[in-house]
């Protein structure tokens, strides 16, 4: 098996095919196993020298390596750049390598490195870093989120029940600021809450959030276009940031979260290990004491702490918290029922009638209920009230509307003013139900009849059904149209007497 030939043998063999073999450089690149600017090279430095073939005696391979690369004057070595420093400064906006090495050639004069190997060099140093340094996370750009592992047990004092505490974990990408803090659930209003905590600690908001895919964040997990939950996207929107959660199976994309709750778990909850908490604030206390601490930590392999970094890269870099805080709201999905209302949490809520059977969308907050439909909101409503049904009347139909306007009061006193037989039929109309509202149309009959035969016609008419003991609005439509209004009470009560009185003889009473 043929032995691999050093770099100066290579050289060497250039140099004897150049000069003795006098072939040309393609061919002298094809024999050796080199390119034809490396072979350009070495015979350009060899005549820059003054070499030819075959080479001086006593002309070493090292001899030979130094004729050819001569040591650059008044300089022994180059100027090894600041990696760490190079690998902050990256995370500036705008900051690129080019820039950084210019700065670096100006500064060293003849003892810089050229920028490729100025470029090669710092990447070799940042694989020799841990996972955590290899990824150039810009200053204010992103947070990662996530929940530990393990838990906390918090300890009710009056009954001795232990709960478990979730450890909410947000930290900063340039900087690696960490925050920690508990709550009882995982749940969309505790991972609401915890954000807008967050975000106060940090003093500011960054211009991504990277959580994983837990239910609280993402609505529909998905490899290339995950859907965030709603209520974590208006979140969003009122912070001026965007959501971009960490791919399903790619541990890489929230390498650093992952970094934090590794260390949050190691340097907060294990010290906290042997005390026992018996309130969820009691806890969130002890674990801001620690946080304190693990930020202003000196790093191992970089200069600094998280905290100096924070104030030095991310701080700057953050966009403001908004003048007014987040309104925490539920959306959820309902069906528009054919009475044109929402069942919501056992209350009823109206929409618009034309939309009976459609789908929408309901945004609950603490104080009212919205109603979206295909992005416009057609229905607002306050959450809390006395009543079971809030109803709008420019939701209901033209004919629901016009019902809408009567009431109990407002009927009796129509009838009040025709006179007491009308009174006395509205009253059966509206006490004879199990509602009043259902004698509502029955009562609109009898107005309409006033309209159509006049008032002293509808109370005759009504004095004849009470004395026939028939109160109801067909039986006084039925005496109107066929004109037994207009006979006297008297006769019909004679006709009656004059009837044998006999078993058989029930009257009208029996009938009714």
């Amino acid at each position: 098996m043929p032995t691999k030939r050093s770099p100066m043998r290579k050289i060497t063999e250039v140099l004897r095919l150049k000069f003795e073999a006098k072939l040309s450089h393609a061919k002298i690149a094809r024999a050796v196993g080199l390119s034809k600017g490396a072979v350009n090279k070495y015979v350009s430095l060899a005549q820059a020298q003054e070499l030819g073939w075959p080479l001086p005696e006593g002309l070493d391979e090292a001899a030979l390596q130094a004729r050819l690369y001569p040591p650059r004057t008044g300089s022994t070595r180059y100027l090894e750049p600041d990696h760490a420093k190079l690998h902050t400064e990256l995370k500036r906006k705008g900051v690129t390598l080019q820039l950084l090495w210019s700065e670096y050639a100006e500064a060293a004069g003849a003892q810089a490195y050229r920028y490729s190997q100025f470029c090669e060099r710092y990447r070799q140093w940042v694989k020799r870093q841990k996972r955590s340094l290899r990824q150039v996370h810009r200053a204010g750009e992103k947070l990662f989120i996530d929940y530990c592992g393990p838990t906390m047990e918090v300890v009710d004092a009056s009954s001795g029940e232990q709960r478990s505490a979730q450890i909410f974990v947000a930290v900063l990408g340039a900087s690696s600021y960490t925050y920690a803090e508990a709550t009882w659930s995982q749940s969309l209003p505790d991972w609401i809450g915890s954000h807008q905590r967050a975000f106060a600690f940090f003093g500011g908001v960054p211009e991504l959030l990277v959580p994983d895919n837990l239910r609280a964040a993402v609505r529909t997990p998905d490899r290339y276009d995950p859907e965030p939950n709603a209520t974590y996207l208006d979140l969003a929107r009122h912070y001026g940031t965007a959501i971009l959660p960490a791919r399903p199976y790619k541990p890489k994309d929230k390498a650093k979260a992952e970094v934090a709750v590794q260390v949050v778990e190691r340097w907060v909850l294990a010290r906290l290990r042997h005390q026992r908490f018996f309130s969820l604030s009691d806890l969130n206390v002890a674990i801001g004491e620690l946080l304190t601490e693990l930020n202003a930590r000196p790093f191992q392999k970089l200069p600094g702490s998280r905290r100096e970094l924070f104030e030095q890269l991310d701080r700057p870099a953050l966009k403001a918290l908004p003048a007014h805080p987040f309104e925490y709201a539920e959306w959820r999905h309902a069906k528009v029922g054919i009475d044109y209302h929402l069942s919501i949490e056992g209350r009823f809520y109206s929409v618009p009638h034309r939309l009976v059977g459609e789908r929408v969308e309901v945004r609950l907050s603490a104080e009212s209920v919205e109603v979206m439909h295909r992005g416009q909101r057609v229905a607002v409503h306050p959450r809390r009230g006395a009543q079971r049904f809030s109803t709008l009347d420019e939701h209901m139909p033209k004919a629901h509307q016009a019902h809408r306007q009567w009431s109990p009061g407002r009927f009796m006193n129509w009838a009040q003013t025709i006179g007491p037989a009308t009174l006395a039929v509205v009253k059966h109309q509206l006490t004879d139900r199990p509602h009043p509202e259902h004698g509502y149309r029955a009562c609109l009959g009898l107005l309409k009849q006033a309209r159509s035969y006049g008032p002293q016609r509808l109370e005759a008419a009504c004095a004849r059904a009470l004395a026939i003991g028939a109160p109801q609005s067909r039986s006084v439509s039925s005496i109107l149209q066929q004109g037994l209004d207009q006979q006297p009470l008297e006769a019909e009560a004679d006709g009656q007497r004059a009837l044998p009185l006999h078993a058989n003889v029930r009257g009208a009473r029996y009938y009714h």
